[in-house]
């Protein structure tokens, strides 16, 4: 496995952070690592990456040990942190070349990391000079620029517009096809285009891991209705197999039912026999997001 983060908990004075926390990611996956604010996420990239230490538990980056092995094994680590650290009055390529020369690379990488992720118009400009989209680049140029083997992105796509939200999304995905990805974000339709693979964290435990396709594919059936006039929550209830019945607003309703069943007909005949019209019916598939929402809720 490219890592292995067994039973991590961190504490932070009396508050638990991060509660058992165990995963692991093999070569070419490409993980979406999600929660709300206060999860953990942050938390656990820290210490998976070696700038702080567990409270307990034990984190391996190709089998070495994030503390006891932390040099050999943060040199197989990219690491792009949610507040992109760059030097804004040093030049991209002067930048780039700084920190090959941490790594005693040599300046030949440079220009083929800078050609990778699409920096060649911009490499003669200072850093402050460039757009959001563009110093997130140099980011991944800086973290990818020692070959590692694990890319750890902390919401590398926050704040970006549409345009270099694609941009960024394929530059990752390209990655991924040789190398182990792991990354946060809040955005749900960069996991659904980019992942491989969920780990969905909350209140610092695990409350989902599991391959995007089958997270989605297992869920409930969803139907929207609207009725002609509002009903109470009792009522809608009665319908069968009904698990969870979301009120969207005034007359239309978001129906979650635990069966595979088509219960259209169903929905039909609730409203025939309480006197209601059903003004608009759909089924959707259910989303990254309501998912999201109904498990951190």
């Amino acid at each position: 496995m490219s890592i292995e983060v067994k039973n991590i908990s961190k504490v932070y004075n009396t508050q638990l952070a991060l509660d058992k926390v165990s995963f692991s990611v093999k070569k070419g996956e490409i993980v979406g690592f999600l929660g709300p604010n206060g999860a953990g996420k942050s938390t656990m990239m820290k210490i998976l990456t070696g700038y702080i230490h567990a409270s307990k538990g034990e984190v391996l980056v190709n089998g070495l040990n994030i503390i006891t092995e932390k040099s050999e094994a943060q040199k197989k680590i990219g690491y792009l942190p949610e507040h992109n650290p760059l030097y804004l009055e040093m030049f991209v390529r002067e930048y780039l070349g700084f920190n090959a020369g941490i790594f005693k690379i040599s300046k030949n990488e440079v220009e083929k990391i800078i050609e990778k992720v699409g920096l060649v118009s911009e490499a003669h400009k200072k850093i402050s000079q460039l757009s959001k989209g563009y110093r997130q680049r140099v980011g991944l140029a800086a973290a990818l620029l020692h070959n590692p083997s694990v890319i750890v992105l902390d919401e590398p796509t926050t704040g970006l517009d549409p345009n270099q939200l694609l941009e960024i999304r394929n530059l990752i995905k390209e990655i991924g096809k040789d190398k182990t990805v792991l990354f946060s974000t809040h955005i749900m339709q960069e996991v659904e285009a980019i992942c491989d693979r969920v780990i969905l964290l909350n209140k610092g435990k695990i409350i989902a891991d599991e391959n995007l396709d089958s997270l989605k594919g297992n869920q409930e059936q969803v139907i929207e209705v609207e009725f002609d006039f509002r009903i109470e929550k009792q009522f809608i209830n009665k319908i069968p197999h009904l698990r969870i019945a979301n009120n969207v607003y005034d007359t239309t309703w978001e129906l979650i039912f635990d069966t595979n069943l088509d219960m259209r007909s169903a929905v039909f005949d609730f409203a025939n026999e309480n006197g209601l019209k059903t003004l608009r019916l759909n089924t959707k598939n259910k989303n990254l997001e309501s998912l999201f929402r109904e498990l951190t809720t």
